[in-house]
């Protein structure tokens, strides 16, 4: 991936003052850090009792449970990454999980973590874990909560908050201790973004099997050190390949990326975000950074043209032939009519197209019957040796697997919508 635009680290030994912000690119985002001071800091957070009920669009809570996590279907289109999300996953220790499949390795990448740690609902009557979506903006909070293996050291308050133009907020109310202080040994403890893209793998030794494998392509770090009371983190989205929808843009684009257009997929990208897999699959690389597709719509319309000149000409033609009939000497003196070689060739592959187009006809005909019949035969022998083959190989919506578990990566239960499909996976997460 392109390497972050400054190192996040290197501001720690700069000696901000508190009441000021700090800015820092993160190639994919740029955070806004405000102190305590800074009245912004203060303003971002959202005040939920000052809410009406009836502006909530979506409405849960998750409390009194450790280690749980909860989809959440969004009322608006939130871009992450570039990418456009409908739905996340809320869990209770402090962050929100942004991919796709759900699985108990929730905490290794694709999050926004405004905090993630051993939080435990479960410890307190007073914690509580609940979000409310207004349409244009996801409010989650986690209130009063515990660190399970420090209840002594008090209760913490913060927010995520997700904006519909992909502004993403962390509002900080109460944070009893220093963040670097908080143990990791039972669980990760991180603040800011990540994202990663899934590529699929065949087992060669199990036919029909195929192993999920995670790159984090970029995450964002945000200042343990800076998190405090009444702090607060805005991070704005920078452009992206994918918002260009055309080649002459992607190619020519000044975004930070070397984005360039895959005509396979209509797509402009950097070759490294969700969509990864298709990008390798159809070889959009060897497209990379390609001038050529500037010229595709001129040469399309140039042929498009040429076509259309040709086919008036045909037609022409054949109309010609057709009046040439009409007003011929008799039968007895044709043997005297001159025909033109092009137009004897013409005639003959006029006779061989709508013969080939007519036996195509048919031939679709017998298979779509073909199919019709097989498809009768396999659902009243459904234990016969076809039934079985099919049977075998119907697609699913996720192949079966298990993600390993890894230190310092607790494993999460969902709590799962009713009728809502929930799988496993085998995955081993890299970095690429």
């Amino acid at each position: 991936h392109q390497p972050e635009a400054s190192d996040p680290e290197l501001l720690t030994e700069q000696g901000h003052d508190n009441s000021t912000h700090i800015n820092i690119d993160h190639a994919y985002y740029t955070s806004k850090i405000y102190g305590p001071g800074d009245a912004m800091g203060k303003e971002l957070w959202v005040n939920i009792d000052e809410t009406e009920e009836d502006e909530w669009k979506v409405f849960g809570v998750l409390s009194g449970t450790h280690r749980q996590a909860e989809r959440v279907n969004l009322s608006f289109d939130f871009p992450f990454y570039g990418h456009i999300l409908k739905e996340i996953t809320v869990a209770t220790e402090g962050f929100i999980y942004t991919g796709d499949i759900i699985h108990r390795l929730l905490t290794a990448t694709q999050y926004i973590a405004p905090l993630m740690a051993n939080f435990d609902p479960s410890l307190s009557k007073n914690s509580t874990v609940f979000y409310f979506d207004n349409g244009t903006a996801l409010v989650v909070q986690w209130n009063q909560i515990h660190l399970q293996d420090s209840i002594s050291l008090g209760t913490f308050t913060f927010q995520a908050i997700l904006h519909t133009d992909g502004r993403i907020v962390f509002a900080y109310k109460e944070i009893p201790i220093d963040i670097n202080d908080i143990n990791t040994e039972n669980h990760p403890v991180k603040v800011g973004l990540s994202d990663a893209f899934v590529v699929l793998h065949e087992i060669e030794q199990i036919p029909n099997v195929r192993r999920r494998t995670i790159y984090e392509y970029h995450k964002v770090n945000i200042l343990k050190s800076k998190i405090s009371n009444s702090t607060a983190v805005e991070m704005l989205p920078l452009p992206t390949c994918l918002q260009f929808s055309s080649c002459g843009p992607c190619v020519t684009s000044q975004i930070g990326f070397n984005c360039s257009w895959c005509s396979r997929l209509q797509r402009c990208s950097s070759g490294f975000d969700r969509n990864r897999q298709d990008w390798v699959d159809l070889g959009c690389l060897e497209e990379r950074r390609d001038p050529r597709c500037l010229r595709v719509t001129d040469v399309a319309n140039t042929t498009s043209h040429h076509l259309t000149h040709t086919t008036t000409l045909v037609m022409t033609t054949s109309m010609q032939q057709r009046t040439s009939s009409m007003t011929s000497t008799p039968v007895s003196k044709m043997s005297s009519t001159v025909t033109s070689p092009s137009t004897h060739s013409n005639t003959k592959s006029d006779e061989r197209l709508q013969i080939g187009l007519l036996a195509g006809i048919i031939m679709m005909m017998v298979v779509m019957a073909a199919a019709v019949l097989m498809s009768v035969y396999m659902y009243n022998n459904p234990t016969s040796s076809a039934g079985l083959f099919f049977m075998e190989r119907r697609p699913t919506r996720w192949p079966v697997m298990k993600f390993r578990r890894g230190s310092g990566h607790p494993s999460y239960a969902e709590v799962e919508a009713p009728g809502q499909d929930k799988d496993t996976a085998v995955s081993e997460r890299r970095r690429c």
